[in-house]
């Protein structure tokens, strides 16, 4: 699903139980907020933690992006999570652990139109994601790194090059239906330098941006996914000195291309 708005570098869940935790938010720098019904919310706690999503997006996020993620398709919850968001001022809900387009078409139509950002969390999901990605109403992936590693059976102390075919897959797919990708959370909360690492990583991977679980992660991923001045240094004397064509610019060859992906650097620098 083709997506003209500028992604997000920084996505911060958060569980939409916790007020105080809701009412920080508005004050933090994250592009987008994402209130969590899923994972981070107690099952006795469900149905409070929904009215009190809804609560919460009628009062707003201001400049920021404001997002709910649904309960699965297969939990109890699922239908009155979407019955809620659809009846909400949420425009973005989050679909975890999508496996098939078909269950993208369904969450996007139950939604009334709202726009759907899909979580690839299993093998199937990598497998489908191309087709994920196309559906109408999807406007991006996210890669759920943490359920993936279980799905894959990969060792806890493996490093990122275990789930190399996995991003990349879901990077291309993002691509190849023109909306946003997403890395996956960083667990560790005390090292910024191991966060910092993983946010250039994913960047250099193709991802538009990172999804936290900490406010005190925001800053560091979004210089990282954020063009630096070096690069919007050469940017700018990039598109002054290009004249059309195939020409030499300092020490390499440039053409239209070039010239359009500077023009994107200084976008991501706004």
């Amino acid at each position: 699903m083709t997506t003209a708005s500028l992604a997000p570098r920084t996505a911060l869940f958060l569980p939409a139980s916790n007020a105080r935790a809701i009412e920080k938010a508005r004050g933090l720098d994250a592009d987008m907020v994402i209130l969590d019904l899923e994972d981070a919310v107690k099952p006795e706690a469900k149905a409070e933690a929904r009215a009190m999503a809804v609560a919460a997006a009628a009062e707003g996020f201001g400049e920021h992006l404001f997002a709910i993620r649904l309960n699965g398709i297969d939990a109890a919850e699922h239908d009155a999570d979407v019955a809620a968001v659809r009846a909400s001022a949420c425009e973005i809900a989050i679909l975890p652990k999508v496996e098939h387009a078909a269950d993208a078409v369904r969450v996007v139509a139950a939604l009334g139109g709202k726009k759907l950002l899909a979580m690839i969390e299993t093998p199937r999901g990598v497998l489908n994601a191309v087709e994920i990605a196309s559906v109408a109403g999807v406007i991006g992936l996210i890669a759920g790194t943490n359920d993936l590693r279980a799905e894959l059976r990969i060792p806890s102390g493996a490093g990122r090059e275990s789930l190399s075919l996995s991003l990349q897959s879901i990077v291309l797919a993002a691509r190849i239906g023109e909306c946003w990708a997403f890395d996956g959370v960083f667990n560790r909360l005390d090292d910024a330098e191991g966060l910092a690492a993983e946010c250039r990583h994913g960047r250099d991977l193709g991802f538009d941006g990172k999804t936290l679980i900490h406010p005190n992660q925001i800053a560091v991923a979004a210089e990282a996914f954020g063009p630096t001045e070096a690069e919007i240094a050469d940017a700018r004397a990039l598109i002054e000195a290009a004249t059309g064509g195939a020409e030499r610019f300092r020490d390499r060859m440039i053409e239209s291309m070039h010239v359009a992906q500077a023009w994107a650097v200084l976008e991501r620098a706004l």
